[in-house]
């Protein structure tokens, strides 16, 4: 065990392996530093109880190797670096720790061959601020790119035999309307036949994020939330408020797959084909007990476009720009329960839909070809209020098995209808006002 004051008996300390290094005071350092196998960081908080802070002047942070933990400490690299890396290239790293950090920069995982195994947890992190729309590995799909985030977990190991064990609790990231940039949280295996994320659980507070993307870009996305092809989450927790602000910035968005996910706190996004939840995969349960809210033209809230959701439970769905679908089923969903309205405000609009821009009419609740709905229960309204709009629209090859709306389908714009159901749609006989 070393205690450390100043970065001559830090670098001594790494230097000699040693266990244990406890840092007393704040550190600048010209360079990263790369802990060895086996080394731990711990912060000791000063006399007015600060935690100590590693300031990085202008390069990443914290490299690791194996079995290593980082404790009680704050640190502070350029944003559009890495605060804490991942640099071990053994078959086996082990087991990591991060307790009780505030971060600014990325913390970065990404195992690469011939890594097979690593297990890493987090508890109670703070990342003020982080720029990973840099960073070239991207996993690509439905036509886009995924940017990295502010904290990135990431199998780039094509083995299929390759698995990081995840779980993370206490998770901050960002601030309201000072976002990270790129994702917020991003959790991805190497596609759909490589290298596994297993994510025990993963416990939100706030999560802020953009992509700072222009207006008009189709191939790249970000998301507050993703859970990418590969990753497999038991657990989803967010107990904060989720917001994305700029163009195709998804808030909550799963190519991975997700046995329970809870959401305790509203979650909004505010740019251009921002949508609010958008599953590809299969969600086994989804519960939002907040309001789904998207204000940019062509946000739908809620988007099945591949995969399954077997039973969702919704809070209520708003939108209120055009082209914002209230909710999209395009493939076989299950039970889906809204506690209160669905409603749109907009009219005709542009929307991203699988990389490609296209026109899209806010409808409240919209069934394409292909999309099967087992049952949907509405406690309050179906409801749109824009022009030209049609509220409850089955297409063909659409089918909706079971509907229950307690209150009534509403189209309050001009020219606008409340139901269309195409000949070869199925739908069940609707009664309303």
């Amino acid at each position: 065990m070393s205690r450390v004051t100043n970065f001559n008996e830090l670098i001594q300390a790494v230097d000699n392996r040693e266990e244990i290094i406890t840092i007393e005071r704040n550190i600048t350092l010209e360079r990263p530093l790369t802990l060895g196998a086996g080394t731990n960081l711990v912060g000791e908080p000063q006399e007015n109880d600060e935690l100590p802070t590693l300031i990085f002047q202008d390069s990443d942070g914290i490299g690791l190797t194996s079995n290593n933990s980082i404790m009680n400490l704050n640190i502070l690299a350029p944003a559009d670096r890495r605060a804490i890396f991942n640099s071990g290239y053994t078959e086996n790293l082990g087991e990591f720790l991060f307790q009780n950090l505030t971060l600014t920069g990325q913390l970065s995982f990404i195992t690469k061959a011939p890594v097979l195994f690593a297990n890493i947890k987090i508890d109670n992190i703070n990342i003020l601020n982080a720029d990973a729309r840099h960073y070239v590995e991207q996993p690509q799909k439905y036509g886009v790119n995924v940017l990295q985030g502010a904290l990135t977990i990431y199998n780039f190991n094509p083995d299929p035999d390759s698995l990081i064990v995840f779980q993370a609790k206490d998770l901050t990231i960002g601030q309201r309307n000072n976002p990270v940039y790129g994702s917020g949280v991003f959790i991805a295996g190497f596609g759909d036949r490589g290298g596994r994320v297993e994510v025990e659980i993963l416990q939100t507070n706030e999560v802020h994020s953009t992509g700072k993307l222009p207006f008009g870009i189709y191939d790249i996305i970000t998301g507050a939330i993703f859970i990418v092809n590969g990753a497999y989450a038991k657990t989803v927790i967010q107990n904060g408020e989720t917001v994305t602000y700029g163009v195709n910035d998804m808030v909550l968005d799963a190519w991975g797959s997700v046995d329970n996910w809870i959401v305790n706190e509203p979650v909004i996004s505010y740019g251009p084909s921002g949508i609010g939840f958008v599953n590809f995969s299969i969600v086994k349960s989804f519960t939002i007990n907040a309001p789904i809210e998207t204000y940019g033209q062509g946000a739908r809230a809620y988007n099945q476009y591949d995969g399954t959701l077997e039973k969702g439970h919704f809070s209520s769905i708003t939108t209120f720009g055009d082209g914002s679908i209230g909710i999209q089923i395009s493939k076989e969903v299950g039970d889906i329960t809204i506690d209160g309205d669905i409603s749109t405000y907009g009219s005709l609009g542009n929307s991203l839909v699988k990389g490609v821009n296209m026109k899209l009419p806010a409808s409240a609740l919209s069934v394409k070809n292909g999309g099967i709905i087992h049952s949907i229960t509405v406690a309050g309204n179906i409801q749109t209020f824009g022009d030209h709009i049609t509220s409850y629209v089955v297409d063909s090859g659409g089918i909706v098995r079971n509907l229950n709306v307690v209150g009534t389908i509403i189209a309050d714009g001009k020219n606008s209808n409340q139901v269309s159901v195409a000949i070869d749609g199925e739908s069940p006989i609707i009664k309303f006002d």
